[in-house]
C-alpha cells in the first residue's frame, strides 16, 4: 500500500494516466492525494473529473481555485474566460452528478501526519484551526445556501485575517488563503497580485511558507497552485505543482518515503501504451 500525492492536473488527463502507469498505481491497494485544480486550462477536464469521480474510493482531493470557478460558473456566477476549458464539463450529460460531488470535496485534509491544501495557510493558523476554518466553508458549500455563497465568492478582500470576521468576508478570506495565496506581506497581509517566481518578488513580500512564526510548521503540508515556484520539497512543505499544463512535468510524491516520480509532459506520448 502506498499514498501518492500528485500536483495540479488542470485537465491534463493523458499525462495523468501516463504517470499512474509509471508509478504502477493500483486502485485496489494504493491511494492518491490530489492537490486540487482538477480542471480547467488543459484539454481534458471532463475526462479528468470523471476518472477522479469514478475512483473516489481510492482518491482524496482538495478544492482548488479552478474547481471553485467551475462550480461558480455552473451556478450562473463568474465569467467564463477565453482560456477556460470547462464547457465540456458544463455540457456533459453527467454534469449534475459530477458537480454535486465536486462541491462536497474538502478544502483541506489531515491524515498520516500530513496536511494537504491547494495553496497554503496563514502563519497565524495552526493545523487544528485551519481545519476548523476549512470546515466552515465546506459546510456552506455542501449546504442549501451554496448558490448564495457562489454569488459573493469573487473578490480580493479582506486581506488581513481577524478572528471576528463574519459572514462572506470571513468565508471569502478562508477560500482565498487556501486556494489562491502565494505571498503575504511582511506584516501579514494577504497579497494576491504577484504570481511569479520567488526571485522576482517585491521586497515587501514573503512566500507564505517562509513567514515568521508560522504555527503549522511542525506538520508537513502538501500543496500545489504555484507552478512558477516549481517543485519544492522540504521537511515542512511539499509544493508539487511542477507545471504540467505549461510544458513542465507532472509530479507524484510517495508520502511513505517521499520518493519523487516525475513525468515530462512533452514526453508522455512516448510511454503511452
Amino acid at each position: 500500500m502506498a499514498t501518492y500525492a500528485i500536483g495540479d492536473l488542470q485537465g491534463c488527463f493523458t499525462p495523468f494516466m501516463a504517470l499512474l502507469r509509471q508509478i504502477e498505481f493500483n486502485p485496489g491497494r494504493d491511494t492518491l492525494w490530489l492537490t486540487g485544480d482538477l480542471v480547467n486550462r488543459g484539454p481534458e477536464s471532463l475526462q479528468t473529473l470523471r476518472w477522479v469521480f469514478e475512483h473516489q474510493d481510492c482518491v482524496q482531493t482538495v478544492l482548488g481555485n479552478h474547481d471553485l470557478h467551475l462550480l461558480a460558473v455552473s451556478e450562473g456566477y463568474g465569467k467564463v474566460h477565453a482560456d477556460d476549458t470547462i464547457q465540456a464539463v458544463l455540457n456533459a450529460g453527467d454534469a449534475k452528478v459530477l458537480l454535486e460531488w465536486l462541491r462536497c470535496q474538502p478544502l483541506m485534509i489531515y491524515e498520516q501526519g500530513f496536511a494537504m491544501v491547494h495553496a497554503g495557510l496563514l502563519p497565524e493558523w495552526s493545523i487544528k484551526k485551519a481545519l476548523r476554518l476549512a470546515e466552515e466553508v465546506e459546510d456552506e458549500l455542501s449546504g442549501t445556501h451554496h448558490r448564495t455563497f457562489f454569488s459573493k465568492l469573487y473578490g480580493n478582500k479582506p486581506t488581513r485575517w481577524q478572528d471576528d470576521l463574519k459572514g462572506m468576508d470571513r468565508l471569502r478570506m478562508i477560500v482565498n488563503v487556501m486556494t489562491r495565496m502565494r505571498f503575504i506581506t511582511r506584516d501579514g497581509e494577504l497579497d494576491l497580485a504577484y504570481k511569479g517566481e520567488l526571485e522576482g518578488a517585491p521586497d515587501y513580500l514573503v512566500p507564505w511558507f517562509e513567514a515568521a512564526g508560522r504555527r503549522s510548521v511542525d506538520t508537513p503540508i502538501v500543496c500545489g497552485h504555484w507552478s512558477a515556484l516549481g517543485l519544492m520539497l522540504s521537511e515542512e512543505v511539499l509544493a508539487i505543482d511542477s507545471g504540467c499544463l505549461w510544458g513542465g512535468s507532472l509530479t507524484a510524491v510517495r508520502l511513505e518515503d517521499r520518493e519523487v516520480f516525475s513525468l515530462p509532459c512533452q514526453a508522455y506520448r512516448e510511454i503511452r501504451k
